[in-house]
């Protein structure tokens, strides 16, 4: 394992309370703001152009895929549920699972596979352990409850054949791995530890894996990005100058990481907290998949 310290850029100063959910599509860059319910895009990424909000929500706003042949439709990992987040910033529900569990809960982060299914965790407000779940929205819309027992489920990210998915369960300070089924969707087995991780190492938040199919994983309260190698093994931890980072993306043919930091529970915060940062880095990255269901 090599730790590297690699010219960092603030390309959004850090105004955001819980940045979250970066993804690349449509040529854009796209994140969230979690519990303000905003979401937002970054054309150039560079830092040149000011960010545009899309959307102001009432509920948090965990992250968004985008919707196949629909521009700026969005399947959303929203309040207590998945929705369909429309042009006008209207929801229109496809389920609130977390409306039926015994604490007050809300969905935290998401993404589409490539096989189109659209995949995201819960957690409870309190961080009430084994309260979080995982659940799969199929193209009907469907919303499925595909694991439980979670506290704060983070990522999940998929291999680029989809037969693979990654998992962390922040509070645990674990990652998960799991076999899918690229028809179905369901999980081949139960899932398995891939990496488990100490108390002072911090805890793993957002993922996504690069073009050679090693995981990238953002560190809570570390100030670090871990790379691992799909054996599990540590390759190497970039430093980054905030110590909340909560989702890491790389571009699709930039060689460029983007991060997203946060404010929450940090008490002297810098420009670079709550904050959308870029690193240069070796490899590339993939655009996010699409829901294939539809709209």
């Amino acid at each position: 394992m090599t730790f590297t310290t690699a010219p960092v850029t603030v390309v959004v100063d850090g105004g955001y309370e819980l940045a979250e959910g970066g993804r690349w599509t449509d040529g854009r860059y796209v994140y969230v703001d979690i519990l303000a319910g905003r979401l937002y895009e970054l054309r150039d990424g560079t830092g040149t152009a000011a960010p545009r909000r899309l959307t102001r929500l009432d509920v948090p706003l965990g992250a968004v895929a985008p919707v196949r042949d629909e521009p700026d439709v969005w399947i959303a990992a929203a309040g207590t549920g998945i929705a369909l987040l429309t042009p006008d910033g209207a929801l229109e529900w496809l389920d609130r699972p977390e409306d039926r569990t015994p604490v007050p809960s809300r969905m935290n982060d998401g993404v589409a596979d490539p096989a189109g299914r659209f995949w995201a965790g819960s957690m409870a407000y309190d961080g009430t352990p084994g309260a979080g779940s995982l659940y799969r929205t199929g193209p009907d819309g469907t919303v499925v409850r595909v694991l439980d027992g979670l506290t704060i489920a983070n990522g999940p990210a998929f291999s680029a054949d989809g037969t693979t998915m990654y998992l962390a369960d922040s509070a645990a300070g674990t990652i998960l791995r799991c076999g899918v089924d690229p028809v179905s969707g369901d999980l081949s087995g139960g899932p398995e530890s891939f990496v488990r991780l100490g108390g002072d190492e911090g805890s793993p938040d957002g993922m996504t894996v690069d073009e050679e199919g090693c995981l990238w994983v953002a560190m809570w309260g570390a100030a670090a990005i871990r790379r691992y190698h799909p054996d599990g093994h540590l390759l190497h931890t970039l430093s980054v100058p905030a110590p909340h980072p909560t989702s890491v993306c790389l571009h699709p043919t930039d060689n460029r990481l983007y991060v997203t930091t946060a404010r929450h529970g940090v008490p002297d915060p810098t420009a670079a907290s709550g904050a959308v940062l870029t690193v240069p880095v070796t490899v590339s990255g993939t655009a996010a998949c699409s829901w294939r269901g539809r709209y």
